[in-house]
Order: structure tokens, then C-alpha cells, then sequence
């Protein structure tokens, strides 16, 4: 991993030189969210669509099982950058990278679902049924402490004391 300066809430905003532990945590939030929200760039102008994220590698690439039918295929092949974002009640992450479509009928097998069979009923062996893979360059999270109640309680606390909100937030390139 190369480095680059991240910001911090936590340090006070100032830049700082990004950890391995930054990329974990942008992995971690990543993984806790199973849907996304996928931009393309395409000829068209900027388009999103939603994914159900299957799987996230360590090395920071993220599946997904499409149609090859689809405009965000089409958008991908004719301009691979991607934005992935994703949003929780307490997390969000925004990723940017290259997407590929990457025909690998194992790999396909091994990362179905039932909820991949709800948008394509024909199963894995669809000739239709392909797999996106994002190679994240850079990303981004933000994440709260604790629950919701912990959430609100530090922001009480925040508008009361002053201090800056508890929030982690981390700029990592991948």
C-alpha cells in the first residue's frame, strides 16, 4: 500500500500518514454493508444502480454478480472507473477504482445467492450471469461510535461542550 496523508476526526482533522489499521477499517466498514450504490461514468453521463456486494478481498477488490445485458455493463466496458459507495445507520464508506467484467464460472458458483437467484432465476450457469470485480484505488469511511443511542449521546455531547464530534473518519489509497 502506498502512502498518503488521511485525515482523522479523532486527531483533529489534521492530516497524518495513513496505517494499514486505516485500510482494515475501510475494508471492515465495507464488509458490515452488503448493498451499494454503483457509479459509472459512461457516455451517457454519470449513472448508479444498486449492487448487492458479494464478497470483499483483502486486497480491496469487491464482487458482484450482474447481467452482462445491463447499461452499467456496457458503461463499465466503454469507461471502467467506478465510484462504490455505501451507507449504514452508523457507517458509510465511498470507494473509487476500475471495474472489469470477469467471466469465471467457478468463481460465479462459489459467490450465488438465493438473492442473486431472485434477479436472474436461471442460477449461475445463465449465460447471462457475469461477475464485476471493483479494484478499489482510493477509498474513504466514516463511522460512529457504538449504536445509534451512543451516536446521539456524543452528539449531545458535542453540541454542549463544543468539542468536535467522535466520529473516525479515514482517506486511504489503496
Amino acid at each position: 500500500m502506498g502512502r498518503c496523508p488521511a485525515i482523522s476526526a479523532r486527531a483533529g482533522g489534521y492530516p497524518r500518514e495513513v496505517t494499514d489499521d486505516d485500510r482494515a477499517k475501510l475494508l471492515e466498514v465495507i464488509g458490515g454493508i452488503p448493498i451499494a450504490m454503483l457509479t459509472t461514468f459512461g457516455p451517457d453521463g454519470p449513472r448508479s444502480v444498486p449492487m448487492a456486494r458479494q464478497e470483499v478481498d483483502p486486497g480491496a477488490e469487491l464482487w458482484f454478480i450482474t447481467a452482462r445485458d445491463t447499461a452499467h455493463v456496457r458503461a463499465i466496458q466503454a469507461d471502467p472507473r467506478v465510484s462504490v459507495t455505501f451507507s449504514a445507520a452508523d457507517s458509510w464508506a465511498a470507494t473509487y477504482g476500475r471495474a472489469t467484467v470477469v467471466d469465471d464460472q467457478e468463481k460465479l458458483r462459489k459467490l450465488w445467492t438465493t438473492f442473486a437467484e431472485a434477479w436472474m432465476p436461471g442460477g449461475p450457469e445463465d449465460p447471462n450471469a457475469t461477475l464485476l470485480r471493483v479494484d478499489v484505488e482510493h477509498g474513504e469511511y466514516w463511522d460512529t461510535p457504538g449504536s445509534r443511542i451512543a451516536s446521539l449521546i456524543s452528539l449531545a455531547k458535542t453540541k454542549l461542550t463544543g468539542e468536535t464530534y467522535d466520529a473516525d473518519h479515514g482517506s486511504v489509497d489503496v
